[in-house]
């Protein structure tokens, strides 16, 4: 049965290698169409079930463990990274990802008429030219899945397009868990009781993800506008505020940040290797901040950087006690309102982070992760987890 799937997925990646823009081209009705990543693989599904899994194939295995499934998302894996590979179609795909959601624009006027949002993980309120994002699944310790990653597109699209907001700021809530009880949490990164449950999707969640929110807190949002010839997205000065810990993702999302501030008994971490999978592009940004040797202390041997340690300042800009946090916040976010600001956060992120090595790094990124995701070491360890959890 494996030598079987091998030799089959093996012929879907030449068959890839060769045809993907082809492919792609009639997917999109020859780029005309801009379908985000589940839309592609629906559609994929529909018209070439022989490369990618149909959509029914994949909604049975969604009520399964991570443990029982058959793997279907490395076919995806597969596709995708054809698709992102490609210098035609994957920067296509990109911009797709960039587009606000349907969500987004559906809730965009009553936002900028009330200044804010409340959903299940995520509050969004506009203060005096900034918007605040507050994370606030106080039951898991800001712990994401897919609902999370949801609501955070959703919140940074808002934040980017309403024309009131100068600056976006995120920050951990006040958390309800017995041990960190009345004490704001940035996150604990992946739900890994989400991952072993199977909740965890390569697309919904791990590509949404990197490609969705983060990305357009990197680049901005994309949207079709008279007069702005000039740049093609919209896009804003963000802020951080770490307290007590940024773990995995949390961390990861810090590298996307214009200023990061942390309370001196906070720390960082990133247990790419402990985990099993791998930390999304924190590989591809990590280094940029901290330089080879520490990089690979973080992900491959999780070393832990507490804030009031020399090494942190290549990851945080500002360490002040927890209680001058919200001081701290308020002059970060006068600093970043002069409009001078988002033409050089631009021109940097051109400099340090290029488009077309970001798309080859998620090209890889879209197979290696799915393959991680079904590797006996991570089912084992989550499983684990989860026993301890519950």
């Amino acid at each position: 049965m494996a030598a079987a799937q091998n030799a089959a997925r093996a012929l879907r990646t030449r068959f890839l290698d060769a045809h993907a823009d082809a492919v792609y081209d009639r997917l999109t009705d020859g780029r005309t169409r801009s379908l985000r990543l589940a839309e592609l693989l629906e559609a994929a599904g529909a018209d070439y079930p022989a490369l990618v899994p149909a959509a029914g194939r994949l909604a049975s295995e969604r009520s399964r463990r991570q443990a029982d499934k058959e793997g279907y998302e490395i076919d995806q894996g597969i596709f995708l990274r054809a698709v992102l590979g490609s210098p035609s179609a994957g920067p296509h795909l990109l911009d797709a990802m960039l587009r606000p959601t349907p969500r987004a624009l559906e809730l965009l006027p009553e936002f900028c008429r009330t200044g804010v949002l409340e959903t299940r993980s995520v509050r969004l309120e506009r203060r005096d030219g900034a918007a605040h994002l507050t994370m606030c699944r106080n039951d898991c310790l800001n712990a994401e899945d897919e609902q999370q990653v949801d609501d955070m597109e959703t919140a940074v699209d808002l934040a980017l397009l309403d024309p009131d907001v100068q600056v976006g700021v995120l920050r951990g809530g006040e958390m309800s868990h017995p041990r960190y009880r009345g004490k704001r949490v940035f996150s604990a990164g992946v739900n890994l009781k989400s991952l072993h449950a199977g909740d965890i999707s390569l697309v919904g969640f791990l590509l949404r993800r990197e490609l969705g929110y983060i990305h357009k807190l990197v680049r901005g949002v994309l949207v079709e506008r008279d007069g702005a010839w000039h740049a093609r997205t919209t896009e804003k000065p963000w802020i951080a505020a770490v307290e007590t810990f940024a773990i995995g993702g949390g961390m990861q999302l810090l590298l996307v940040f214009d200023h990061v501030l942390a309370a001196s008994d906070a720390y960082l971490s990133l247990p790419a290797a402990r985990e099993g999978i791998v930390p999304g592009a924190g590989n591809f940004r990590l280094g940029r901040h901290t330089g080879p040797r520490l990089s690979r202390q973080i992900i491959l041997q999780g070393r832990r950087i507490r804030a009031s340690e020399p090494d942190a300042r290549l990851l945080v800009d500002e360490v002040v006690e927890p209680e001058e946090i919200d001081a701290a916040l308020a002059r970060s976010v006068e600093r970043l309102r002069s409009p001078a600001v988002v033409t050089n956060r631009r021109m940097l992120n051109l400099a340090e982070e290029p488009p077309e090595e970001f798309r080859r790094y998620m090209a890889e990124f879209a197979l290696q992760q799915a393959l991680r995701l079904y590797g006996e070491d991570v089912i084992g360890k989550v499983g684990r987890f989860a026993g301890r959890q519950a």
